[in-house]
């Protein structure tokens, strides 16, 4: 295999993320307010429903990824990368940095954020598109990764960097890309692997030519221990271990939080650290990734159960590392059964210097149309949990994406649906 590159601006751009979020202030004492930076929909191809969160640039800009082109009465179009860009005097314009073909060539449909290394390029991955069709009960089309480059006159350039196939890979990727100090990326596949249909942790490595070459870390397997089917992106805690969550699979088939670690000679070795129980005792089915803190517990989230009389709106829960290598589970947060405060979560929590936890809930509120939260740990034990924002629809609807922080400790989200055409919109909390 050629020397690898090293090329340290994806690296730069993921450790100033974690040191921004690490250096967020803790709980505000003030109430929060919303304010819309830009709604989709309509019939111009600005993009139509989000489902990821957004990322910022060295000069304040917004990125991220919409699923569709078009909408409401035409939800089609391959979707698109957009980027917002703030106005002097308030406000935010929106430009499409990319817009994705159904053409047999190029990748659709992203359901994840966009990575953006220091230099300004953009990868991501689609769940769909590329040369080949896949199948995993039926055919589809098998996804890609991309890289999106700004051109020095303006516009972006995109780059296949891999097309998923059937031949021993994996296919259908709804979780985002994180990278390592050497460049390479990290990412899950949903479906495909050595069992085709259970799904894969994959890395891409740039190589000396340009191109860059795809290695399977784990294909999942449905043996009674292993999860399958991830929905979610993975993390890094700071031994370089990486961490994820399977929707489906585990002792219970409820789904797993798992470690992969690096054994030598690019080989990596899988540990289940949790299999989630079915029996409303446990939340089940996680769909969004894990955020670790200092001390290396990890913290997630559950679509379902929870011990909350079986509501089953879903659990905010944390695992702690035990001497002899097990873990401990502990529920932090349960939705609860009329769901005021959100249920279902789906998006990656985010931790602030406080030890404070900010995430969204796709349904609930007093609209049923999903919550942005706080959990705030208490002087005694445990987590109390701070409604800071109620979606009603005309606002935002079904916030399926996580959140980030800007320098002053502002979040920015985006939410699925509502608004004037039902695209969704992209959001502002500020304190």
């Amino acid at each position: 295999m050629p020397t690898k590159k090293v090329p340290l601006g994806l690296y730069v751009m993921a450790a100033l993320t974690a040191l921004t979020a690490l250096m967020m202030p803790g709980t505000p004492a003030t109430a929060q307010t919303e304010k819309i930076l830009h709604t989709f929909g309509g019939q111009n191809a600005n993009g139509f429903q989000s489902w990821a969160g957004v990322v910022f640039d060295a000069a304040g800009n917004l990125y991220g990824t919409t699923s569709a082109n078009h909408g409401p009465v035409d939800v089609s179009g391959g979707g698109t990368v957009f980027k917002l860009t703030p106005l002097i005097g308030g406000g935010w314009t929106e430009q499409v940095v990319h817009s994705f073909a159904e053409n047999g060539t190029d990748g659709y449909s992203p359901l994840s954020a966009v990575l953006l290394d220091s230099a300004g390029n953009l990868y991501g991955t689609t769940q769909l598109g590329g040369p080949g069709f896949c199948y995993n009960g039926y055919y589809l089309t098998c996804g890609t990764v991309y890289e999106l480059k700004p051109n020095p006159g303006g516009g972006w350039t995109e780059e296949i960097l891999h097309n998923f196939n059937t031949t021993g890979d994996g296919f259908g990727p709804w979780g985002g890309l994180i990278s390592d100090a050497l460049g390479n990326l990290y990412g899950t596949t949903t479906s495909g692997g050595a069992d085709l249909y259970y799904g894969t942790v994959f890395e891409l490595s740039p190589q000396l030519d340009g191109s860059w070459t795809e290695s399977l870390l784990h294909s999942f397997n449905l043996n009674g221990v292993d999860g399958w089917n991830p929905s979610a992106g993975l993390s890094f805690d700071a031994q370089g271990n990486l961490y994820g969550t399977t929707y489906a699979g585990g002792a219970n088939g409820a789904g797993t939080v798992y470690e992969l670690t690096p054994s030598g000679g690019g080989l990596w070795t899988e540990t289940v650290i949790h299999s989630f129980a079915n029996d409303y005792h446990d939340g089940y089915n996680p769909d969004a990734g894990v955020v670790l803190d200092a001390a290396g517990n990890v913290y997630g989230a559950t679509v379902f159960g929870g011990p909350n009389n079986g509501s089953g709106n879903g659990i905010i829960f944390e695992l702690s590392p035990q001497p002899g290598g097990s873990w401990t589970e502990t529920i932090i947060h349960n939705f609860n059964t009329n769901q005021t405060g959100g249920g279902q979560p789906i998006g990656t929590p985010i931790l602030d210097a406080s030890g404070n936890l900010y995430s969204t809930a796709s349904t609930g509120g007093s609209d049923k149309s999903g919550t942005v939260f706080e959990l705030v740990p208490s002087a005694g034990g445990g987590f109390k949990e701070k409604l800071l924002h109620t979606f009603t629809n005309a606002d935002g609807a079904s916030p399926y994406g996580g959140l980030i922080f800007d320098s002053s400790g502002n979040l920015y989200g985006t939410t699925r649906n509502g608004g004037a055409h039902n695209g969704g919109m992209v959001f502002e909390i500020t304190p």
